[in-house]
């Protein structure tokens, strides 16, 4: 009678065994998957589906060769603040404090991709003459990074926006109250730039109350040759 308990718990581990060592036999596996199925109750867990990879600054593929990788996002209404990514490494964010309500600018050298300048200019209650100064000097081959916060355009003039046109903007022209905006540049470009975006400021379509959705824009940019010294 003292038996009949041992012998009961050998004679299940045996079957389990026999069952195990079956399974193992027909499914053609090393036993990890019919344990998982054991302890599973017959199901087995589907297996996660890998993550897509990231490349610089987010981008969902590499950029070619003597091209650099972006990211821009406008600000969003007048909380959240913009963000300029270049090559993985952050320009201008509210993380680094150097960013505020207006335009948002970095300017960086269109041949080696070296950062040369950032800054913002208050475009509702500052002085367009502050970015006046900082367009008008720009030297060939300079890259302009640009993001809305707020409003970016109230204290535009004609010569400001005709400062954006020449380094290959189109939406300046019409650019307005609280529109968000994100575009990208250079100096002495050819064409008009095939990197800019325009949300209008319209109480029947904003995503927020009185403000646009905010925009995000990315994509990759030929470095250009070194055919002369780039400065600022």
């Amino acid at each position: 009678m003292r038996l009949a308990g041992p012998l009961r718990v050998v004679a299940a581990l045996l079957l389990v065994g026999l069952v195990w060592l079956l399974a193992s036999s027909m499914l053609g596996g090393d036993g990890t998957s019919v344990l998982r199925l054991f302890f599973s109750g017959g199901h087995e867990e589907p297996t996660p589906e890998p993550r897509p990879r990231k490349y610089k600054c987010g981008l969902s593929a590499p950029c070619p060769p003597k091209h650099l990788a972006f990211r821009v996002v406008s600000g969003a209404a007048n909380v959240i603040g913009p963000k300029i990514c270049l090559e993985d490494k952050i320009l201008a964010s509210s993380v680094k404090n150097n960013v505020g309500r207006g335009l948002n600018i970095a300017l960086v050298n269109g041949v080696t991709g070296e950062l040369l300048e950032t800054k913002s200019f208050d475009m509702w209650a500052g002085d367009v003459t502050d970015l006046l100064k900082f367009l008008r000097p720009l030297h060939e081959g300079t890259l302009v990074f640009v993001a809305s916060f707020d409003d970016p355009a109230t204290k535009l003039n004609d010569e400001a926006r005709r400062l954006f046109e020449e380094l290959g903007s189109t939406a300046v022209k019409e650019l307005a109250f609280r529109d968000s905006w994100v575009f990208v540049g250079a100096k002495g470009i050819e064409n008009k730039s095939p990197f800019e975006q325009r949300m209008k400021n319209s109480k029947n379509t904003n995503k927020y109350e009185g403000w646009p959705e905010s925009l995000e824009m990315d994509g990759c940019i030929p470095l250009r040759p070194p055919l002369r010294k780039l400065n600022r």
